[in-house]
């Protein structure tokens, strides 16, 4: 019992190094497996392992027999206990600031659950041949599980949101558009991935679709929403919002490595680094996108801050600043 004391002792109840460090390694890792998954599919090991749980029907590890095919598909599976261990030690690292930061609680609980419904998605995946409609859920969970452990390392380093805005509201709507362009952009992106020739198996069915016709298709949002982002960055210069105009600056630059790849990769017959690339670049891109539109409402440590600064000036002291609303 008392090493079960000193050990729940040890957890942090303030944000420290550990918590720091475990929400970076959350969202590193979320963008990884997105890589090895990647990597699973453009080596053709999509069925490295033909079933699941299990590997073969006799074994849970790859055998032998399987060959390489067999070793990445495996250790793929493999990473996903890594990431199951990173999000238990991010609930953990925060299970005793619950009271004063439920946010960061129910974000750790929510990737930890997340991580799961991808295994057994992964698992769909499998028996079902690598069906290029469950190919692409598996990629939209895996997005939305990088959006999640962005907003975990922003909450982290900036605290809880208020309910103040950053920024006037025409800007704040002029960020949302972005937002819905960049995802669109995404989910499109993985339409025309389902219709290409990178299936993981060589006897795997496509969606059907046109790739060339598609592949423009794609284009048509990715530029609409470049030009949004580049009118975001007047407007956050325009109002004076370092954080957001940090953001939108960001946001741009993984757009136009993003574009200039997607560019490259179609006029090079989709080599299959360019395309994995591609494919870890658009959940950078998701995280980009994430930041800043956290920047779009004050935080409750920035809001802290400057209630200090204000109090500072109009007193010459530093009073108690007033508690912000939260939500």
């Amino acid at each position: 019992m008392q090493t079960v004391n000193r050990l729940w002792q040890w957890f942090p109840t303030t944000i420290d190094r550990r918590v720091r460090v475990i929400a970076w390694a959350s969202l590193v890792s979320q963008i990884l497996i997105v890589g090895t998954g990647g990597a699973v599919r453009l080596t053709g090991s999509g069925l490295g392992c033909p079933t699941w749980p299990r590997c073969t029907d006799d074994s849970f590890v790859a055998t032998p027999e399987m060959g390489i095919h067999g070793i990445v598909e495996f250790g793929n599976r493999l990473l996903t206990f890594v990431l199951i261990v990173i999000a238990l030690l991010a609930f953990l690292f925060v299970v005793r600031m619950r009271r004063e930061r439920p946010e960061l609680l129910r974000l750790t609980l929510a990737l930890g659950l997340g991580i799961i419904a991808q295994a057994i998605i992964g698992g769909i995946t499998v028996l079902t041949g690598l069906n290029s409609w469950i190919v692409g859920l598996h990629f939209v969970v895996s997005s939305v599980l990088v959006a999640l452990a962005a907003v975990l390392v922003h909450r982290v380093y900036h605290g809880r949101a208020t309910s103040r805005l950053a920024v006037p509201p025409p800007v704040r709507l002029l960020a949302l558009a972005t937002a819905v362009g960049v995802w669109v952009t995404v989910l499109v992106g993985i339409v025309v991935t389902g219709s290409g020739p990178h299936a993981g198996d060589a006897d795997t069915p496509r969606n059907g679709l046109d790739p060339a016709v598609w592949q423009h298709v794609h284009s048509w949002p990715a530029y609409i929403t470049a030009a949004l982002s580049v009118l975001l960055l007047v407007a956050a210069m325009r109002v004076g919002h370092a954080p957001l105009r940090r953001a939108v600056l960001g946001l741009l630059a993984v757009e136009a490595v993003q574009m200039a790849v997607g560019l490259a990769q179609a006029r090079l017959g989709l080599p299959e680094l360019l395309v994995g690339t591609h494919m870890v670049l658009a959940c950078v891109l998701v995280a980009a996108l994430t930041h800043m539109l956290l920047t779009l409402r004050v935080s409750e440590g920035s809001a802290t801050r400057s209630d200090a600064r204000d109090q500072k000036g109009s007193s010459g002291s530093i009073a108690t600043p007033t508690k912000s609303s939260v939500r």
